[in-house]
């Protein structure tokens, strides 16, 4: 048994490792660690309380993939619910769809009695004023939000450069592998806006046949690479797990334009075996793991790769 957490989303690996100790399906058992961290007020990247869009408004992602089947449910810009992985789930369990988006997403969870949630809390609504405040002309000010967004779009920076998506990987004891994710994307992000959280091939991808895979950080960088999937692919191929890793992330670094730095590639194989990359990474990167011979989820440091 195995299971890979980033570093933000620590605090649901308890519970997420419990559940595999039982035994449990290895999804279930992330899905219920990744909505600790979504209900996690202290956490502002991830599910309530998270740093809002551009308007004020907080759209989350998230996806699920079992890796036995290759279903996924995903959802994307969606408001007002407290579990978006959840509800990822739900999508994946009972409709014939991989991804629902915006009001679809919304419909969909209050038909499934999702469990509503106000996540906009006064923590991020005054975090999303000061940068309002710091970014705006005057005459933007005054107008607002009737203004052109495109004008500020390139103020869409997250303000925890090195915390961001929280991902989980798992091998349970039926050899089962998993993956989810869940997000806030981008704080001050232009409305609408979809990063590889809910891109299944991109943000994650699972394949109990070879392993596991998720990202972190620029999700453009990686939809425009299908790093996850790339991963998987060179499992397949019978390459290591850090010979895998790597590959994909030179994969990344042949982009010629966008912002690489701090992507962060999660990896696991059907060996049980596990390996973290961060690319072009400005400080240490910590991730969580745990193995079935391990008493507790132990953190480490991932490796860095450079691309200049």
């Amino acid at each position: 048994m195995l299971l890979l957490a980033n570093y933000e989303g620590r605090c649901g690996v308890p519970k997420a490792v419990e559940m595999l100790k039982a035994r449990q399906n290895g999804l279930r058992a992330i899905i219920e660690g990744i909505k600790l961290v979504e209900e996690n007020t202290d956490i502002h990247t991830v599910g309530q309380s998270s740093w809002p869009n551009i308007l004020g408004e907080l759209q989350l992602d998230a996806a699920v993939m079992d890796g036995n089947t290759r279903r996924s449910g995903a959802v994307g810009a969606i408001k007002g619910f407290k579990h978006p992985v959840e509800i990822a789930y739900e999508l994946m369990e009972r409709l014939p769809y991989e991804i629902l988006v915006g009001e679809g997403a919304e419909r969909f969870a209050r038909e499934i009695e999702a469990v509503p949630n106000i996540n906009e809390t006064d923590a991020s609504i005054k975090a999303w004023k000061k940068h309002l405040s710091q970014v705006l002309t005057d005459e933007q000010k005054k107008d607002f939000p009737n203004i052109r967004l495109l004008d500020v779009k390139s103020h869409a920076v997250d303000p925890e450069k090195l915390f961001d998506t929280t991902v989980y990987l798992s091998l349970d004891d039926e050899e089962r592998i998993s993956s989810a994710t869940s997000t806030a994307g981008w704080a001050w992000k232009y409305p609408g806006r979809l990063g590889d959280s809910p891109i299944i091939g991109a943000g994650s991808y699972a394949d109990s046949r070879y392993g596991a895979c998720a990202c972190t950080h620029t999700g453009e960088m990686t939809i425009r690479a299908g790093t996850a999937r790339s991963v998987v692919l060179y499992l397949k191929m019978g390459f290591t797990i850090k010979d895998a890793v790597y590959q994909a992330a030179r994969e990344l670094g042949e982009l010629q334009t966008g912002y690489l730095d701090e992507v962060t590639i999660h990896a696991i194989n059907s060996l049980g075996e596990y390996f973290v990359l961060g690319v072009n990474s400005s400080e240490p990167i910590k991730y969580v793991v745990w193995n079935g011979s391990m008493d507790q989820p132990e953190t480490k440091k991932a490796e860095k790769y450079m691309t200049y």
